[in-house]
């Protein structure tokens, strides 16, 4: 099942890429930092398109392509017969998204977060800074933080580097 996939991966070497800023007994917050060699509106098209880049293992479906983030405000996923709605958008506009819900295993929890892509022009307008925060709060049995906060910035953190390859490349990896 893909939530022991997930906790196997927490494990890896490749966790220290991640950045768990605050934990709590309440909950966490992650929060990834990248400069995209790319301008603010194609990073912003990139982070639309999240069914290119996003990956198939981090899926109900096991397919990326199912992905979507539409015009009504949905990050859904497309299944046989059915959809998981992953988030709700809340806040929209060039330089940023911002999003509602629980991913992932955390939908089976009481836990919900806040994950929000903020696009930053930096001096140089062929350059993007990406700041990726995802603050999560609620319950989880076990310890929403203790069980989920390491596990949760891994994947995340992976999603965000294919997110960069993509808008840079064409191609997530």
């Amino acid at each position: 099942m893909r939530v022991l996939l997930v906790a196997a991966l927490a494990m890896t070497p490749l966790a220290a890429q991640a950045e768990v800023v605050d934990q709590t007994a309440a909950g966490f917050e992650i929060r990834h930092v990248v400069t995209i060699a790319a301008p603010q509106a194609k990073v912003r098209a990139a982070v639309q398109d999240v069914g290119r880049w996003w990956s198939d293992d981090h899926t109900y479906s096991g397919k990326a392509a199912n992905l979507s983030i539409d015009a009504a405000g949905c990050f859904c996923e497309k299944l046989p017969g059915g959809f998981v709605r992953h988030m709700s958008v809340v806040y929209s506009d060039a330089g940023a998204l911002k999003m509602f819900g629980g991913l992932g295993p955390l939908q089976t929890t009481g836990a919900a977060g806040h994950l929000s892509f903020d696009l930053a022009k930096g001096s140089d307008p062929a350059k993007t800074v990406l700041t990726v925060t995802y603050d999560v709060g609620g319950y989880a049995k076990g310890g929403l933080a203790e069980t989920w906060a390491k596990p949760v910035d891994f994947v995340l953190g992976a999603q965000v580097a294919r997110l960069k390859t993509y808008a840079e490349t064409g191609k997530p990896d």
